[in-house]
């Protein structure tokens, strides 16, 4: 080989190599390494049997998709749980966020290993609170994984998926449906549902729980979370409520437009709610048995993006993770 082509081979493999490592430089911090779908093997029941602990339900395969953050060794993750639309692109939008953080994240979807597309019009095809067990036994799978750190797992939810989380700090429910024993490192629920009071439901994990909540939200009014937040004020050991002025119901979703929007037959429940007895769900208007054939269940709520409100949130999400997570 002569010494001008030998010369050419060494200045072709400096200048790849300096491009590989431009390209590594510029590799995106919130791409994951590495996506797995995972099996979660939960069950069907009813509100009744979840509260009273019967485990006799149907047996059902959920999943969920683990995007594992750049780094080595075991990573801290997040658990989204999603409302009434379920599965969106909204998954995407916190992997930008947490990703350059090294924070993993596991996407529950709680609906298509049932047979459901989403329950925005029908809030009946699936218990509210069975959310809350697919969460535990997500959990108990989640920390068996070789690259995620048991110690250092969160929950977030939004609207129904809120609900799930924010009950799910429940120490009776832990008791009950949580044999695996993993205590979320935070709880972070976005516009949830509180309109109903569960027996001991101020008994709750001592890790963080904080609520992100629209002032204008007529989907999921604000006014059951503050009676809620209020009640936690006297026994959480830490627990916080964020609301936003001129903020409607999805205000973090950006594919929504910024003007309040009518998500068409979509069914809210505007009712007061209680266990009462153990087990049974009754509304106080009415002393009997809810049904979503009652009068306080309405129809075609709103939503709409608040990017101011999403900025503040986001930041706030992410403040709390790198405390709790112990991130430099």
């Amino acid at each position: 080989m002569s010494r001008c082509v030998t010369i050419g081979l060494l200045m072709f493999a400096v200048a790849l190599g300096q491009m590989v490592a431009v390209a590594a430089d510029n590799t995106s911090k919130d791409m994951a390494a590495r996506i797995e779908v995972i099996p979660v093997q939960t069950l069907t029941i009813t509100d009744e049997q979840f509260l009273k602990g019967d485990a006799y339900g149907r047996p059902t395969m959920i999943a969920g998709v683990l995007r594992i953050a750049q780094g080595s060794g075991r990573l801290p993750a997040v658990v989204l749980v999603p409302g009434s639309g379920g599965f969106n692109a909204n998954v995407d939008l916190w992997d930008q966020q947490f990703g350059p953080l090294g924070i993993s994240t596991f996407a529950m979807d709680p609906f298509a290993g049932r047979g459901i597309v989403r329950t925005v019009v029908d809030q009946s095809q699936l218990g509210r609170l069975n959310m809350i067990l697919d969460l535990y036994r997500s959990l108990s799978v989640l920390a068996s994984h070789p690259r995620v750190d048991p110690n250092r797992i969160a929950v977030m939810g939004f609207s129904r998926g809120a609900q799930a989380t924010l009950y799910a700090s429940l120490k009776r429910f832990h008791k009950l449906w949580n044999p695996g024993g993993i205590d979320p490192a935070a709880y972070i629920a976005f516009y949830s549902p509180c309109i109903t009071t569960y027996i001991d439901d101020t008994d709750v994990s001592d890790h963080p729980i904080r609520m992100f909540h629209g002032i204008s939200d007529d989907y999921v009014e604000i006014g059951p979370c503050r009676s809620y937040f209020q009640r936690l004020k006297q026994r959480a050991k830490d627990v916080e409520m964020t609301e936003y002025q001129d903020t409607w119901h999805g205000f973090n979703y950006p594919l929504l437009s910024t003007t309040p929007t009518v998500v068409q037959n979509a069914q809210t429940t505007h009712c007061d709610l209680k266990e009462e007895p153990l087990g049974t769900i009754i509304n106080t208007a009415t002393q009997k048995p809810f049904s979503y054939s009652d009068e306080c269940v309405g129809r075609n709520a709103h939503v709409a993006y608040s990017p101011s409100s999403t900025q503040a949130s986001n930041e706030a999400v992410k403040t709390l993770l790198k405390s709790v997570f112990k991130l430099n």
